[in-house]
């Protein structure tokens, strides 16, 4: 019996699936990155150059994938990376990936750029029969906002807050406050972005948020969107006067979550985290969508690693596309992966279906991979389980 048209088998069916259904303006900004392409490419294809050292007449019968992050448990080390502008793959947007991803039980980071508020992408993983959601959001005031949220009933799942730097303490402390009591556990602080980097298919297209669309973290309305460019947006709200010691102090000083520094990919801004008392940093080039050029995550990985010495958590995101490559990560030392562009195809396909379908994929790939190679626990999975491909053509033991 021939498979059904539109089974779909790996990340890269999803890719081509969800691809096909958006937009021309909304594919090329979800799919591209700065400039050249060079590290929007490099960022998956570096994973190519491991190789796998599997272990053979193991019992892996039994397996242990889970993951103790913010004071909770979850399935396997995956975490949904915070990803703008959803409702333009999908209507449902940040809703369905946070239905999807509780149910998966992973991690999920909400944007600062987000098409719902933080607090109902929060509830929404609690929801046991969402409604149908309006795309269209009104910005609250910031007197107006719930003081603390309701969970739900038995639901499972946990989110991060993500956040720029801003030029507006007053909106950086809205944000926060409001993902803190919506149930947030962490903040994810993109410091790779002081400026926005150079992405010619936004220039050329002309790249705007489609009209219905508001970023309500923001307090920014349709109307106020559609009247600026999305370049001039980014560069007016930012703030390039950013540092370690302004930033790091202040945020501990108005709230109690974790503070992450994603944006991270040398040994030098690791020991500063270190310095500064931060709880974990993501190895992370913004997709390839900042500065093009620069290092892979999964080649910066190595040195971040040795870096924290086992004293601050090290994550990574960026170019993953099955549960191989998560093995790898882990294997070189990161202890999470995230993952975001996959996350869009699905939702581009098959709205919370397709964000299933695409965890789904990452968890039987990498519990099996976990299996192939002879590892029962994610303290199994070493350095030993890889080797590296050389100039040569030869490969050697990491």
């Amino acid at each position: 019996m021939a498979p059904p048209p539109d089974l779909m088998l790996s990340i890269e069916d999803i890719k081509i699936a969800g691809s096909k259904k958006l937009p021309p303006m909304a594919r090329e900004f979800y799919n591209s990155g700065s400039t050249t392409q060079i590290t929007v490419t490099e960022n998956t294809t570096a994973y190519n150059k491991y190789r796998l050292r599997p272990r053979v007449l193991v019992d892996v019968s039994t397996l242990n994938l889970s993951l103790n992050l913010f004071n909770q448990t979850f399935d396997f080390p995956l975490g949904i990376s915070p990803t703008g502008i959803q409702a333009m793959a999908h209507p449902e947007g940040e809703l369905a990936t946070s239905r999807a991803a509780a149910k998966r039980n992973i991690p999920m980071a909400v944007s600062s750029f987000a098409t719902y508020p933080v607090e109902e992408i929060v509830n929404a993983a609690r929801e046991p029969n969402p409604p149908t959601p309006k795309a269209e959001q009104t910005p609250t005031p910031e007197s107006s906002q719930p003081v603390g949220i309701e969970l739900g009933r038995g639901g499972r799942g946990g989110h991060l807050i993500q956040l720029y730097t801003l030029r507006s303490r007053t909106l950086q402390t809205q944000i926060l406050h409001r993902a803190e009591s919506a149930g947030c556990k962490a903040i994810f602080l993109t410091a790779d972005s002081p400026v926005l980097g150079v992405r010619y298919n936004e220039l050329r297209n002309d790249f705007r948020t489609p009209p219905g669309l508001s970023w309500p973290m923001l307090n920014l309305s349709s109307e106020d969107i559609q009247a600026q460019t999305h370049d001039s947006g980014f560069m007016g709200a930012n703030s390039d006067k950013h540092s370690w010691a302004r930033e790091i102090p202040w945020l501990r000083s108005i709230t109690n979550m974790e503070i992450w520094i994603k944006g991270v990919l040398t040994a030098e801004d690791v020991l500063l985290a270190r310095e500064y008392g931060c709880d974990g940093v993501v190895v992370s080039n913004h997709g390839g969508r900042q500065l093009d050029g620069v290092l892979a995550t999964v080649d910066a990985l190595p040195e971040c690693v040795r870096a924290a010495e086992g004293k601050i958590r090290v994550h990574v995101d960026g170019g993953i596309r099955s549960g191989v490559d998560v093995f790898k990560a882990l294997a070189l030392g990161a202890e999470c992966c995230w993952i975001g562009r996959p996350v869009i195809w699905g939702l581009a396909y098959d709205g919370e279906k397709g964000v299933s379908r695409v965890l789904d994929i990452l968890y039987d790939e990498f519990k099996r991979c976990m299996q192939l190679t002879g590892c029962r626990t994610l303290a199994d999975i070493t350095p030993a389980a890889l080797a590296r491909l050389c100039p040569d053509g030869t490969v050697a033991r990491l």
